[in-house]
């Protein structure tokens, strides 16, 4: 997908939220926040620069997505800009009721509406929603008579949005195009603002297909492989790096060329064509059979990808060519690894 262009913020809300365990409240602004010109641009950037990832979604509900909150609150403000204010208070009280996880902090919550943004081919508006958590120190030195003075005051790191979220006014009806981030919390903690707050899943696009088709790869080759049947740690590399190829030099996948390239043997392509539904049927999607590969998502998930035979404690074997080169066997000593090469580097 191609990259989105924002640059007119047009309303901002900000609330209070606290955490609703430790009955810290709320703080409901009456009014939309008064715009600074001299301030929108910082704005923008505190807004939106932290979004770098092709990676997007849709909001959901397991019943009707017009169960889904923020949703709802989000058509609500795009059928009419000026009810920012109202539908802000609705999910301010709706993020509130999900900070309950012991380790999610309160915050300033804003809700945006900016105009005008490019993504797609088509110009359409965007509805942002952003929580400020972390505060840092600053100093502020003045001069002061015939010396300076030093003060410190805790406030906002422009350059570091804690959590966020983009709502594209397209696709309505699959529960538009969303970009969402958490840059705080990593564990279980942070799906109170992805699944609980939110409730997003990933869009199936390009980059969704590449992320999952090599997460399928992955996994098979790690787990599944040397169950059924006979393969050394070097032929499962082997086959990874084979993956890995594969990827980097093609533009589209098609299943049928990636199985007969990278499988190869009938009996390995049978089992991983089964493997392939049931990773479908557990995580409830479908990766299609022919798509554009994204090479952000390539990049990403072949950092995943080890192509590394660790020997006790000792030594590392890294494998990226000819794995004909690397013989396997067992002697009066123990086991070995024998390597053939053409000249030292």
């Amino acid at each position: 997908m191609n990259k989105y262009f924002i640059e007119t913020l047009e309303k901002l809300s900000i609330h209070k939220v606290g955490h609703k365990t430790n009955e810290e409240g709320m703080i409901l602004a009456k009014e939309n926040a008064q715009l600074d010109k001299s301030l929108e641009s910082i704005l923008i950037d505190y807004f939106v620069d932290s979004f770098k990832s092709d990676e997007y979604f849709n909001f959901y509900h397991d019943i009707d997505i017009n169960m889904n909150e923020v949703y709802v609150c989000a058509s609500k403000i795009f059928d009419n800009p000026n009810t920012l204010l109202e539908q802000s208070i609705y999910l301010a009280k709706h993020l509130y009721e999900q900070s309950i996880h012991p380790r999610i902090k309160g915050g300033e919550f804003y809700t945006a509406y900016f105009k005008d943004c490019v993504i797609m081919g088509e110009t359409v508006d965007v509805i942002g929603l952003f929580k400020s958590e972390n505060k840092d120190i600053f100093l502020n030195v003045y001069p002061k008579e015939d010396s300076f003075k030093v003060e410190s005051e805790k406030g906002i790191n422009v350059k570091k949005l804690d959590k966020g979220c983009l709502i594209f006014n397209i696709e309505k009806e699959k529960g538009y195009i969303v970009a969402a981030i958490d840059n705080v919390n990593k564990g279980v903690e942070a799906q109170y603002w992805m699944n609980d707050f939110l409730h997003v899943r990933q869009r199936e696009d390009e980059y969704f297909n590449t992320k999952q088709i090599i997460s399928l790869c992955k996994n098979f080759i790690k787990n599944e492989l040397p169950q059924e049947f006979d393969v050394s740690k070097a032929d499962q590399i082997d086959m990874i790096n084979k993956s890995i190829s594969f990827f980097k030099e093609r533009d589209n996948f098609d299943f049928e060329d990636f199985i007969n390239e990278v499988i190869t043997q009938p009996e390995m392509i049978e089992s991983f064509n089964q493997y392939k539904k049931e990773f479908q049927q557990n995580n409830d999607i479908e990766i299609a059979d022919n798509f554009t590969i994204s090479e952000n998502a390539m990049k990403k998930q072949s950092r995943s990808l080890k192509s590394v035979i660790k020997l006790d404690k000792n030594f590392d074997i890294h494998i990226h060519g000819n794995r004909n080169m690397l013989e396997q066997g067992v002697d009066e000593k123990g086991k070995y690894y024998k390597m053939y090469y053409h000249e030292e580097l």
